[in-house]
């Protein structure tokens, strides 16, 4: 029997809760996959992360509890985590994940968390536009 995991994270001023990222001013945020991604599964269930972003930039991605074997998710997170950590939110979004080889499921089901999470990321552009006005 599976037991559900509940979480609440405060981190920061932040909260977030139901799949949902809530931010505590425009440059901090964390995003919580296990609602968003709930249908999305490794080799044994669910395989929920945490996307910590700031200042538009992944700065650590934790993998939450989950039934995955110990040896196949470390090898999975070794491989794929590093993949984003340290990207902007625009840059992971191309990002074209590899997977650790003898960790396929698992793998695969951490690249679709991250990149559904990724879909829910609320962030200022750093890029400018132009202000020219159309004739």
């Amino acid at each position: 029997m599976k037991s559900r995991t509940f979480l609440i994270l405060l981190a920061t001023g932040t909260l977030t809760l139901s799949g949902h990222a809530k931010t505590s001013g425009k440059s901090h945020q964390v995003i919580y996959t296990g609602d968003i991604a709930r249908q999305v599964t490794g080799y044994a269930g669910a395989t929920p992360v945490n996307i910590i972003i700031d200042h538009n930039k992944i700065t650590k991605i934790e993998v939450l509890p989950n039934n995955e074997s110990p040896n196949y998710l470390k090898r999975a997170v070794a491989k794929v985590l590093p993949q984003f950590e340290g990207k902007t939110v625009e840059q992971a979004k191309k990002v074209k994940a590899d997977a650790a080889t003898g960790a396929t499921y698992t793998s695969q089901a951490l690249i679709k968390n991250i990149t559904m999470g990724l879909q829910q990321a609320k962030f200022q552009s750093t890029s400018k536009k132009s202000n020219k006005k159309r004739k």
